[in-house]
C-alpha cells in the first residue's frame, strides 16, 4: 500500500514567493483593506445648541432669580389679609346692631373696598342701619349712623304709603320728610276753610319696612308729640305725600 503523505491541517499556508529584488511582493486591494471599524458619529445638533458661553447662563440665572423675587413681592402685597367688619345676618334699616348681627372676616386687602376695620367691632354695636343690610356683605361707614333718629318726647307713627305717595329717592332712618294733607276739595266744599288748607307736618324717618304685596310700605316716622294725633289722622284718610324736606346748608369754616 502507498504512503501518501498529506498535508497537515494547522500548517500556515505558503508564503508568497520573493520578487527578484528581495522584497515580498505588495498585498492588493483586498488584503490592505482594514478590519471593520465604526464610522464617528457626529453630536446632535441638540446637543451642540445647549452649549452655551458662560455670560449668558449667569444672565439667564439672574433672570430667573429675579422673575421669582418679583412673583413673591406681588403674591405678598395681594395675599396680605386684613380683618373686615362683615354682616352675620339680615338687618333692616333703621334697626340698631347688636353683636350678634356682626362678624369678623378676613379678606384680601384692595384699596377698592373700604369696609370697617375688625378692630371697629364694639364701636359699631349699637348703631343703627342707615339702609337694609344683606347677610355676608361687608359693613362700610355709610351703613350706619350713631346719630339718635327719635328724640326725648317724640311720638313714631306709622305711615301706611303707596308708591305714588312716596319720593322716588329711598327713604332712609334719619331722613328729614314732610307729610303733606291733600283734602278732597269736594269734600272740603262745606267744611271751614282751615280744614280745606293742606296741613303739612315735619317728620324724621325712623324705620323703612318692606312693601306689601298690594304696593305698599309702612314707614316709621318720629314727630313732636303734639303732631302724632294729627299725622296719624292725615294717615287715616289715606289723602297725603310725603316730601323730601330741604337738606340744611353746611356753614363752611
Amino acid at each position: 500500500m502507498e504512503n501518501r503523505a498529506f498535508p497537515s491541517l494547522s500548517a500556515s499556508p505558503p508564503a508568497p514567493a520573493a520578487g527578484g529584488d528581495g522584497r515580498p511582493p505588495e498585498r492588493t486591494a483586498p488584503d490592505r483593506a482594514a478590519p471593520d471599524r465604526p464610522a464617528a458619529v457626529a453630536p446632535p445638533r441638540a446637543l451642540r445648541a445647549r452649549r452655551r458661553r458662560p455670560a449668558v447662563l449667569a444672565l439667564s440665572v439672574a433672570l430667573v432669580a429675579a422673575g421669582g423675587l418679583g412673583g413673591a413681592a406681588l403674591y405678598t402685597a395681594t395675599g396680605e389679609r386684613v380683618s373686615v367688619l362683615a354682616l352675620a345676618r339680615d338687618v333692616p334699616a333703621g334697626q340698631q346692631l347688636t353683636a350678634g348681627d356682626l362678624t369678623v372676616a378676613r379678606i384680601a386687602g384692595d384699596p377698592a373696598l373700604r369696609p370697617l376695620d375688625g378692630a371697629d367691632l364694639d364701636r359699631a354695636v349699637g348703631m343703627r342701619a342707615t339702609n337694609d343690610l344683606k347677610r355676608g356683605s361687608l359693613l362700610t361707614k355709610a351703613d350706619v349712623t350713631d346719630q339718635a333718629v327719635v328724640q326725648a318726647g317724640q311720638q313714631i307713627v306709622g305711615v301706611a304709603a303707596k308708591h305714588t305717595q312716596l319720593p322716588a329717592t329711598a327713604l332712609k332712618p334719619g331722613r328729614r320728610v314732610l307729610v303733606v294733607s291733600t283734602p278732597d276739595a269736594d269734600r272740603s266744599g262745606s267744611a271751614s276753610s282751615s280744614a280745606a288748607r293742606p296741613q303739612t307736618l315735619s317728620a324724621t324717618v325712623v324705620t323703612v319696612g318692606g312693601t306689601d304685596t298690594d304696593g305698599t310700605t309702612v314707614v316709621d316716622m318720629a314727630v313732636d308729640a303734639s303732631d302724632g294725633p294729627r299725622l296719624a289722622e292725615i294717615v287715616a284718610s289715606g289723602r297725603f305725600l310725603v316730601v323730601l324736606a330741604p337738606v340744611p346748608e353746611r356753614s363752611g369754616g
